[in-house]
This record gives C-alpha cells, sequence and structure tokens, in this order.
C-alpha cells in the first residue's frame, strides 16, 4: 500500500524558495534538492516516527516532528503523521527563526 504524502502550501513555497536560491549557483544542485526532498518524503511516509520529535507551543501542531534532507542537512522537514501517510507542514533552512515561524502556523 502506497502511504500518502500531502504537502502544504507552505511548504510548497518553501521548497520553490530554497530550489530558487541554490539555483542561483547552479540548476543542477537545485534539482538534486529537489530529488532528495522527494526521496525523504517517500521515506517519511515509509517509516513515519524516523522523524525527532519537535516540541512547540501551537497545539495545532501536535505531533509534530523533524527530518533533515540527505545531502542538504539544514534544510529540515516539519512533518506529522496522518492515518493514510504524512503531511509536511513546512521545509525550512535550520538557520532561520524555526520555533518562531512553526508558532506562527
Amino acid at each position: 500500500m502506497t502511504r500518502r504524502i500531502v504537502i502544504l502550501a507552505a511548504a510548497r513555497t518553501d521548497l520553490r524558495e530554497q530550489r530558487d536560491h541554490f539555483a542561483r549557483d547552479s540548476v543542477a544542485t537545485a534539482q538534486r534538492f529537489l530529488n532528495a526532498a522527494d526521496e525523504a518524503f517517500q521515506q517519511l511516509a515509509a517509516m513515519p516516527s524516523m522523524g525527532a520529535r519537535k516540541q512547540v507551543r501551537n497545539r495545532r501542531l501536535a505531533g509534530l516532528r523533524q527530518w533533515s534532507i540527505r545531502g542538504f542537512e539544514r534544510s529540515l522537514i516539519y512533518y506529522r503523521e496522518t492515518t493514510a501517510g504524512i503531511e509536511v507542514i513546512r521545509v525550512l533552512h535550520g538557520a532561520r527563526d524555526v520555533d518562531r515561524i512553526l508558532e506562527a502556523e
């Protein structure tokens, strides 16, 4: 059974922004980033408990977990498990104020 991956609009925007950032220097790197993110989503959908639990005060994000993108370890996927798979909330670079951003979700 294929597990479902839902990527929320904010996470799609995050992916585009990071892709565009990498593409300024190398289109190949930007494509590698997108491929690595997709591979991580597939892995997480298959084994959602792989990611570390992320404690946030925002109750709407109960059950939030985080996982880094292989080859782009500073890019973190914030997601939660659903009955059908995973829901990707955000994909943020670790240099950003992640806690503040997640609190605003």
